[in-house]
């Protein structure tokens, strides 16, 4: 049976609720709405989900913090494109330091919402450029970290997991398929998130700063991921692979 794709809305406006659900059930997704963070973790509870989209601005838990808690629960895979009345560059910042893989600002078109759908979720399933699907089940080793390609987190060596965003987690595979490599920002944002994105380079910037925290790295003298003055980035340290048991 062929899957279909099921999209969680969380916006306190009904008008915008209603429109949206009633333009992706038209174009062939699984649709369900709800207007805050209480009936969207109840929903989750016994559901899953193949994409949140989030309004930011609601009342009580506002969508900023409704993300960093899926980041950091059992959905911390599951794609968030967020919503907001708000242009600044800066929300932008926040919002995809929180965890979202992309950003729309109010007022937008159904159509241009369900483009970003398609593309988060193409990218979300996208296997890096050189990974074998045959992969999914490996450790990939580098210092005192492991990376974990069927559970996307961290583990150091007393055995601590560490959870990753899917940005976080695209970003370092993009960076641990490529060791001993300077990439810079247009190969990381093509690498990692497709111009069709329409992020800013800033936005890679971040994502490093995000990964090297998780990594314990200190941005001044990086031991994993190093800066390359007026060129991009390295990932410095040699890989080990292991089969996942």
């Amino acid at each position: 049976m062929e899957h279909i794709d099921h999209v969680l809305i969380v916006d306190d406006d009904r008008e915008i609720r209603e429109l949206v659900s009633s333009y992706l059930k038209k174009n062939g997704l699984r649709v369900t709405a709800v207007a805050d963070g209480r009936h969207m973790r109840s929903f989750l509870e016994a559901n899953s989900v193949d994409l949140i989209i989030l309004d930011v601005m609601m009342p009580g838990d506002d969508g900023l913090v409704l993300s960093r808690e899926l980041r950091a629960g059992r959905h911390k895979a599951v794609p968030i494109v967020m919503l907001t009345a708000r242009t600044d560059e800066m929300d932008r910042i926040i919002g995809l330091e929180m965890g979202a893989d992309d950003y729309l600002a109010k007022p937008f078109s159904a159509r241009e919402l369900l483009a970003r759908i398609k593309a988060v979720l193409r990218r979300t399933r996208m296997l890096p450029p050189n990974l074998q699907v045959s992969e999914a089940g490996q450790l990939l080793s580098f210092g005192k970290w492991k990376l974990d390609t069927t559970a996307r987190h961290l583990v150091d060596s007393d055995g601590t997991v560490i959870a990753l965003s899917g940005a976080e987690y695209r970003l370092l595979r993009v960076f641990i398929d490529h060791p001993q490599r300077v990439l810079n920002r247009d190969q990381l944002l093509n690498l990692t998130q497709g111009r069709d994105a329409e992020l800013f380079d800033r936005s890679i910037d971040l994502l490093v700063s995000r990964v090297r925290q998780r990594l314990g790295d200190d941005a001044r003298e990086p031991t994993y991921i190093k800066t390359v003055r007026s060129e991009g980035y390295v990932f410095s340290m040699p890989i080990e692979i292991t089969e996942a048991r």
